[in-house]
This record gives structure tokens, sequence and C-alpha cells, in this order.
């Protein structure tokens, strides 16, 4: 848990030194403090009652409240935190509860989980944090739950996170899973699936399981033929922005900040992009098609936009056009709208890619990044690990061979196929493709690793799988299939 204690420590450090100011912050009863709980409690609640996404429901929350700057990014501090160690922190209160945690109202125990994350993770005091979280729990469940609340925290409290997890954690030698799962606050079916996708021993596991754990960096892409990397860089303030560690398309801003405010992201020159999803996008336009014309590129999972609009700007270059399918109208809205302006010819439409309305053999590209537990992307969205189950790979598995079986009837002779997916599970990636190669004799799979050039850890190929802690990026997989 360093790792994941140095990463909290390191986004509160732009708060003030010393202890006054910070305490007056992070007080209780009085003001701002009340008002950044109180924004954190709604935004768990959300997530737990509403399958809300946290990075969805608490802009708006923040913007309710009137939160400003360093409020609102304590409030951000205490949702993803909490939500990250959730695991973490039910193993602990479990130790100073004196019945099951199931028996624990379920917004009493958000509260809690709040307080335990103020004490064991960030910067505020003691006192402060357990007086804050007693007047929160006073506000949402009345004045019966308080001595309940101050008495399970001054228990939490009594030890710094380091001793906790040695008194919680099974023992590495008896239970190895149970172990990472209290330490890395994943459930433990998820350590289970990642250890067997990484593959290896202790090492790797325990980088992968804290990486997750960490915030990740803010990256743009810059759309190429709409704006260059240096012009949007030099859009941010000086020392706010780095070039992307491996796309050519990419800016980092290593200490956050709004990508909303820069005037390319407004009008879609840009975006806000992963890394991973970036190469995915440049490799499956890179690979190299067998005779014929390089004129119609599909894009049949197109929502939320983001590969759709680097596509099109990929496409324009050569002349090519895309089709851009999405199934579900609201998200085929997100998709137009990201190609707002976009160079060249395109077209977006709503439609089901498993039943597609065009001809077979129509188009010389074809991508599908498939839905998926979302196993990759466990930095940005935290609460994932928790709302999936292992069963919800069923309900995956026949769409996600049915959308790779379309993407390749789709294509001409020679054409290309790309399968991406926001999973490293093993059976969202590498037995999807191999039962579809096993039913059809008319794709070969390529080598996409020349395709990511000068990246490391791309493993034995021919298909590739990036990871957090390897390659900064989240957990995109991709295989490169050419119709023969």
């Amino acid at each position: 848990m360093r790792n994941e204690r140095s990463v909290v420590t390191d986004q509160r450090r732009g708060a003030a030194p010393g202890g006054a100011r910070e305490n007056r912050r992070a007080g209780a009863g009085h003001g701002r403090a009340d008002a950044v709980r109180r924004t954190a409690y709604q935004a768990l609640r959300a997530v737990a009652e509403r399958d809300a996404y946290a990075n969805l429901v608490l802009p708006g929350l923040i913007r309710d409240a009137g939160l400003d700057r360093r409020d609102a990014a304590l409030a951000t501090e205490l949702v993803y935190g909490t939500l990250r160690l959730q695991g973490t922190y039910d193993a602990i209160l479990a130790a100073c509860v004196d019945r099951p945690l199931r028996e624990v109202d379920p917004p009493l125990l958000d509260v809690l989980a709040l307080g335990a994350h103020q004490l064991l993770n960030t910067r505020i005091p003691a006192h402060a944090a357990v007086s804050a979280t007693v007047e929160l729990a006073r506000e949402v469940a009345g004045p019966g739950p308080v001595g309940f609340v101050n008495a399970v925290l001054r228990r939490v409290a009594a030890h710094d996170v380091e001793s906790w997890l040695q008194r919680v954690a099974p023992p590495w030698q008896s239970d190895p899973e149970g172990h990472l799962a209290v330490m890395y606050s994943h459930p433990t079916w998820v350590v289970d699936a990642l250890w067997d996708s990484l593959g290896g021993g202790r090492e790797g596991i325990e980088a992968l399981l804290a990486a997750d754990n960490e915030r990740p960096e803010v990256t743009l892409v810059a759309r190429p033929g709409r704006v260059g990397v240096r012009e949007l860089m030099a859009d941010l303030p000086e020392g706010a922005a780095a070039p992307g560690r491996w796309s050519p398309f990419a800016v980092r801003m290593p200490e956050g900040g709004d990508p909303a405010t820069l005037e390319a992201v407004r009008d879609f020159r840009a975006g806000v992009q992963d890394e991973g999803s970036q190469l995915v996008a440049a490799a499956f336009a890179a690979a190299p098609l067998q005779g014929g014309p390089d004129r119609r590129w599909l894009d049949g999972c197109a929502g939320p936009g983001g590969k759709a609009a680097l596509l099109a700007a990929l496409a324009a270059q050569r002349g090519a056009e895309l089709l851009a399918v999405e199934r579900q109208p609201h998200r085929a809205g997100l998709v137009a709208r990201a190609l707002t302006g976009a160079p060249g010819t395109q077209q977006v439409v709503t439609a089901d890619s498993t039943r597609p309305a065009w001809r077979p053999a129509s188009f010389d590209r074809a991508l599908v990044d498939v839905p998926c537990t979302g196993l990759g992307a466990l930095r940005r969205r935290p609460e994932a690990r928790w709302r999936r189950r292992p069963e919800d790979l069923e309900g995956f598995a026949p769409v996600q061979r049915s959308l790779l079986h379309s993407a390749a009837d789709a294509v001409r002779p020679g054409g290309v196929v790309g399968y991406a997916t926001c999973s490293p599970h093993l059976a969202e990636t590498r037995e999807v493709v191999a039962d579809v190669l096993d039913t059809r004799g008319d794709l070969e799979l390529l080598d996409a690793r020349p395709l990511l050039p000068d990246m490391p850890h791309l493993g034995d190929g021919p298909d590739v799988q990036l990871w957090p802690h390897l390659h900064g990026t989240d957990a995109m997989y991709l295989a490169l299939l050419r119709r023969s």
C-alpha cells in the first residue's frame, strides 16, 4: 500500500503547507468542508444506488455545491480514493464494527468509508477527519448513529494503514489471491483473472494492481490535420503539458487540469483520449492491406466517438471515408458530436453491427472495439471493479464473437479487421479471437507489434496487450486480422 499512499500524498501536495490552514479547511461543522464531504457522499450514493459512474455525476455535484478549485480537488480525491480502496476499507471496518458489515445501513457504510479514507490515506489530521465525518453522519442519518460512527472511526484511527493491512489481509502463503485482494483493493476474481492474463510471478501482479489504484494522467489527442501536438501544447501553461510517451498524437497533462478550457478541445480539433486507445486506432489504420483500394473504413462500435474522430482524421489524409456505427442512439449522438468539423467524408448511423445493413466485403478496413467488462480501465472507473461479476463474461461473449464475425464479413479479401477491447481478461481477448479463427478459414492473424514502434513489453505477439504498469495506458487489447 505504500504506492497508493504516495499517490494520494502527491495528489494532496498542492494544498497549503502547515497544519493550521489545512485544519481550517478540513475542519467540521462550518463552511466549505461540510460541502466537500456532502458532495463526496452524494457521489458515492449515486454510484451505489443508481449504478452511476463517478466521472459522470461528480462534476455536476461539484457545480451544484459551488466548490472552488481547491475544494473540488479534495471532493474528487475523497470520491475516487474511497472507491478505489473500498475493498481494503471494508476489511478494516469489519475489524472495527461489532456486527457484520452487511448489517450496517449502506449510506452509513459510505460515511464510514469516507472517514476511513481521510484517516488512512490523506494528510487530514485525525481529529478533523473524525469530527467532520461524525457531522456528516448526523446530517445524513440523524443523531442516532453518531456515537457508533465516532467509536468506529476512533478504532480505525488507532493504527496506520500498513499496520491494518498486516492485521486484516490473509497470509500470502495460504491465500495469495485473497492477500492481494485486500492489499490492493480488487475483488478476488479480478485478481485471479488479471494474474492469468499477465502471467509471471508476484512482482508483476502487484505492480499491475498498484497501477490500477493510481490516478491516471489526463491525456489529449491532437487529431491530425486539425491541430498539431506542438500547437496543442502551446495552448497549455508552461510546464502543464508533455508529449505522449508512445502515441505521436498524444499530449499529457501531468498536473491535471480541465481540458474543456482549451479551444482546440471545445471545437473538437482535439479530445480527451487515453494513449492506449490512440495506439489501437493508429495501428489499425497502419496495418498493411493486400491488393485493392484503401477507400472505405468501418468503425463498428463507434460510441462515444474518440477512436472514430481519430480514424476520421487519419482516413481523410488518405482520401478514405469512414462509416461510424453505434447501436445506442444517445452514444451515436456523442459520435456525431466528436466528429464535428472532421475533415474528409464520414457518416454516423445508429445500427447494430451484428445485423449489418451493408453488403459483405464492402470495406477495406473494419474495427470493432467491443463491449466488455472494462477491467482494463479500472484506474479511470474504479467502481467497475465492484460492479462487475464473473457471470458478466457470459453475457459479453456472444456479442464479442458476433461483432468480430460481422467485421470479418464486412471487409473485402485482403482487407484488415481490428478487434479491440478495454479488458485484458483472456475470455474477452485471445479466447474470442481463437474461437472465431477456428470457425472460419478466411482470416489470418497479423503481427501488430511492429505497428506500435518503440514500445517495450509487447510480448510474443502477434496480438498486443497494453498494461497500466508497463506502458502507462489503459489495458487495451488489439488483434489485427486480414481476410484472405
